[in-house]
Formats: C-alpha cells, structure tokens, sequence
C-alpha cells in the first residue's frame, strides 16, 4: 500500500497549487490596480470550474476509471502554468491562467480523494485522506512561501513560481503514468447526472456538501484576505512579509493536518469535526482585536483548526454510503465553488466597510460548520 500511496500524494502535492490563487489575489491587487471587489475575482475564476467540472467528471470517472481522470487533471494544470511562461502581460490572461489552473485542481480533487480510498488499507482511510491533505498543503504553501523568497532574497519576481510548478507537474504525470492502482470495481449501475443529484435527498449529505462549499469559501476567504488585512491595518509590505502572512496561515494547516493524521489513530472523526470547528472560532475571533501579534496568533490558530475540516467531512460522508464514492465525490468537489462565490462577498463588505469587517464573513460559515459538527447524522458520522 505504501507504494501506491506515494504517488496518490504527489497528486495532492499538485491539488494545492490550485491554492496559490489566495496569495494571487494580494499579488494582482497590486500590479493591476485593483479594487478589493475586483481582486476577489480572481479566485472566482479559479473556483467556478470545480462547480462547472466536479459532477460530469465524477460520472466520466465512474465508466472511465479514477486515475485516468486524475491525469486529465494533471495535463490541463500544466497547461494553464505553461501559459505564463511565454509573459503575463495582461490580467486578462492571468485570469485565464487561473481558469485553467482552477479546471485541473477541480478535476485532480474529483479523482484523488476516492482514489485514496482504494490505495489505503483497512481502516486508514481517514488518516490517509488527511495526510493526503497535509501533503496538498506543502503545495499550498509554497504558493506564498516562493513569491517571498524571490522577492525577499532574490530580488526575483513572484512569477518565477510557474516554471516550478510546471517542472512539478511533469514529475507527477510521469511517476503516476508508470503506477498500476488496482481500483475497486462496484457491481451496479454506472453513475448519472441523475444518481449524483438524487444523492442530495439524503439530508447528511446534503448538509455536508453545504459544509464544504462554506469551508472552502472560508479558506480562499481568509488565505486571500490576510495579507490585505496586514498591509492596510498594520502598514505590512504586501509583496514581502504581507504575503508571509499568508503563508503563516498555510503553515498552520500544514502542521495541523500532520497532527491530524496521527490524532485519527486514535480519535474518531466525530469528535474530532467538533474540537476543529471550535479551535477556528476562537482563532478568527481573535483576528477582530487591534493587535499585530494577537492578530497573527488568530491567524495561526485558525489555520490549525482548519486543517482537517475538509478530509472529516469528505471522508466521513464517503464511509457513511461507499459504495457512491464517485458520486459523492463528484458532489463535494462541485462543492469547492463555494471558492468562487464567498470571496467576493467578503471583498464587497470590505469595500463597503472595512477589511477587518469582511473577516465577519468567513466567521458566519464557521458558525454553520460548527453546528454541522455537533448536530450531524450522529448514526453516520462515526
């Protein structure tokens, strides 16, 4: 099994470039003179297409096979990150990078986390598909922690980091190319639009899904709005240690996803989901006090919470019905959308108020979240 989780996690490796939107949209601010509503469409572009993708992919994935859907992914990312090689001259050909990355990261998270299911072994499923989601945060956060050290130390331009996300990719299609994956084969019928959306009666997974459409938006939200909130409360270089600040946030996640795969040996998800809500309502709370260090304490404590919200709630629905594994999957990445419909309403209050008010969005759908953990299906979510 330990073989062929190996690629399956560089796969995850390359989900988290699909994140780089959130420091992007700082970046772009600036260099295109934008507005806060302006900027926030920059992860709409890159989160539109899970919505658009994620359900005709699961359904394809069902007839076609996971990993040759994984590789469709992979090949339209490098795709999108080949465009900037050749200049990003415009915003409009940026947004169109974004676009392209956005359909490779929707497609790589419909295949990669059932995916997970069949490489991992009798009850490791969780703890895999978290680990996983730790590996997806290194790509994550290099998305913030590249563009510093080029600036910082290099005097590099932020952009340098397309051509090592391309090299990346090129790794990862060819290690996973040469993999055989034994994928579970199910005796029923092949899935349909019809089977994907019929699954939105059962009331567990529709709450989920809602989950994760607030989760994600709250994630873009947060990872797009720290290094603003640092620069204009605090007077932060945007392109040095405001995006820093991002990456703060990302390295959070990193840590609390490695924990989190070594707690789920022993804890179950349930109670799990409860203590990660809470733990990110204490940290965005704090971000709302007038203190640099208070403030980036908040950050990191919300990042730590974060962390495993995703994989609890993916796999904790995946595990309640296994047998819709694609189906399922298909409806939670349609879900990530919710990338591209929060953070402009974040960016619209922000303009309308403040940006340390915008944060009062993210901070309504991890109240929704917390109520999701404790007030769950308590028969499925075991």
């Amino acid at each position: 099994m330990k073989n062929k989780t190996f690629p399956i996690f560089l796969a995850f490796l390359a989900m988290g470039f699909g994140d780089a939107v959130g420091p992007f949209v700082g970046l772009a601010k600036e260099q295109f003179a934008l507005s806060n509503f302006e900027a926030q469409l920059i992860p709409f572009m890159g989160f539109i297409m899970f919505g658009l993708l994620s359900v005709p992919m699961g359904i394809f994935q069902d007839r076609k096979g996971k990993k040759n859907v994984l590789m469709i992914g992979l090949f339209i990312a490098l795709i999108g990150l080949t465009l900037p090689l050749f200049g990003l001259s415009s915003y409009a050909l940026f947004l169109l990078t974004i676009l392209l990355l956005g359909a490779g990261a929707a497609i790589l998270q419909v295949a990669g986390n059932p995916i997970m299911r069949d490489v991992s072994g009798p009850r490791k499923f969780a703890r895999n598909l978290s680990f996983g989601q730790f590996i997806k945060a290194i790509g994550s956060l290099s998305g913030s922690l590249i563009p510093f050290a080029a600036a910082k130390w290099f005097g590099a331009d932020w952009k340098v980091l397309f051509p090592i996300y391309v090299s990346a990719l090129l790794i990862t299609i060819i290690i996973i190319g040469f993999t055989k994956i034994q994928e579970e084969k199910l005796e029923r019928q092949p899935a349909s639009l019809r089977s994907c959306v019929s699954l939105l009666n059962n009331k567990l997974i529709l709450a989920m899904v809602l989950g994760i459409f607030l989760y994600v938006g709250i994630e873009i939200c947060i990872s797009s709005g720290v290094p603003i909130l640092l620069s204009s409360r605090y007077g932060i270089d945007l392109k040095t240690w405001g995006i820093l600040g991002n990456a703060f946030f990302f390295l959070a996640i990193l840590s609390g996803r490695f924990l989190g795969s070594i707690v789920l040996n022993w804890m179950k998800p349930s109670l799990f989901f409860k203590l990660t809500t809470l733990l990110s309502i204490l940290g965005i709370s704090l971000i709302f006090i007038d203190n640099q260090i208070i403030t980036l304490i908040g950050i990191f404590i919300t990042g730590l919470g974060f962390a495993n919200i995703f994989p609890l709630i993916f796999s904790i629905t995946v595990n309640s019905m296994p047998e819709r594994s694609n189906e399922i999957s298909g409806l939670m990445v349609t879900a990530i959308a919710g990338g591209a419909f929060i953070p402009p309403i974040m960016g619209f209050v922000a303009d309308s108020y403040s940006v340390v008010i915008g944060f009062i969005v993210p901070l309504i759908g991890l109240l929704y979240l917390t109520y999701l953990a404790f007030a769950g299906n308590k028969k499925a979510v075991h």
